[in-house]
This record gives structure tokens, C-alpha cells and sequence, in this order.
């Protein structure tokens, strides 16, 4: 069985960064995804999707994205109930994030939030989080893209393709 969920959008709202009785960081916050059709006045909807993150990723997501930034997300759906303070069952669906990336440049993201904001823009680099390898890495805009990413030339690597393969029976997995 699969249960992965890709999201790319805008946050609705700051993260809500608070933490368990127990130390461990949690951050709600909620995802505006732009659907792929306008509807009959010609406007482009979106979903909201609410999401969860916990422990790193949460604390990390909090501290370097804001109202408006686009992020992409990556974790599962999850449903769950409770009761609420009336007695009435409320059911929760959310997205459990496992990793996440901030998808805006710096200068983008400046032109964006505006002089007033530049502070908190100045730290928000390129981040990914990735919680289920422990593997937080910062990213900034490469200075010099030849000297940082190796030359692979204009070749095809394709270009005999259309050239048939030798192989035989003995050589396939099934």
C-alpha cells in the first residue's frame, strides 16, 4: 500500500510552532495549492491543505518560512478523531510532513515580503529537511555554476538509441 503526498504552494499563515508536554516540537501551518483549471469566471482556485510537521523539520520549517513563502512539501495523509470540549467527535485530515523545501530565491523572496521584511529574508536560503535520514542541509544560490557542477558537453546520450540491443533470453530477470 502507498500513502505519499507531494504538495507545492503557498503558506496560508507563520507556521504555529508549539511544543508537547514532552519537549518535542510541532508546527501546524496550512498549504494553499492552486488548481490546474480556472472555474466558469475564469479564476484560478486553490485547496488548502493542512499539514503537521514534528520535531526538526518543524522547528526548521518555523524558523526559516513565513506567511506567503512557496514551499514544497512531502509526507502522507492521516486521519484522526477526538473530542472537542462539547463531547462532539471532530475528525481531522492532514498531511504528516516527512520532508520539505523552501522553492523561492532570496531576491524573490525580498521583492515579495518588501523592505520591512528583510531581516527575516536575509536567513531564508534554499532549506530542505529531510527527518526520516536526519539530513538537514542549507543551499544558496550557486556563485559560479561551471565551477560547482561538472561539464557533461552537448552529447546525446541517446543518440544510438535507435540501434537494436544484444541480448539474450538468459540475460532478463523474468
Amino acid at each position: 500500500m502507498i500513502n505519499r503526498v507531494v504538495l507545492v504552494g503557498r503558506l496560508t499563515k507563520d507556521a504555529d510552532l508549539r511544543y508537547t508536554s514532552n519537549g518535542t516540537a510541532v508546527a501546524s501551518f496550512t498549504v494553499a495549492v492552486n488548481r490546474q483549471f480556472t472555474n466558469q469566471k475564469g479564476e484560478r482556485e486553490a485547496d488548502f491543505i493542512n499539514c503537521v510537521a514534528w520535531r526538526k523539520t518543524a522547528e526548521t520549517l518555523a524558523n526559516f518560512t513565513r506567511k506567503g513563502s512557496l514551499v514544497g512539501v512531502e509526507g502522507r495523509i492521516q486521519t484522526r478523531s477526538y473530542d472537542n470540549q462539547q463531547g462532539q467527535r471532530v475528525y481531522v485530515t492532514e498531511v504528516v510532513v516527512d520532508t520539505f523545501s523552501m522553492l523561492e530565491s532570496k531576491a524573490t523572496s525580498d521583492q515579495r515580503r518588501g523592505s520591512d521584511d528583510t531581516d527575516h529574508a536575509k536567513t531564508s536560503q534554499q532549506h530542505s529537511y529531510n527527518q526520516t535520514q536526519n539530513n538537514y542541509s542549507q543551499k544558496s544560490a550557486p556563485q559560479n555554476q561551471n565551477s560547482q557542477y561538472p561539464d557533461f558537453g552537448n552529447s546525446d546520450p541517446f543518440e544510438k538509441s535507435s540501434q537494436p540491443i544484444d541480448i539474450s533470453d538468459d540475460d532478463l530477470p523474468f
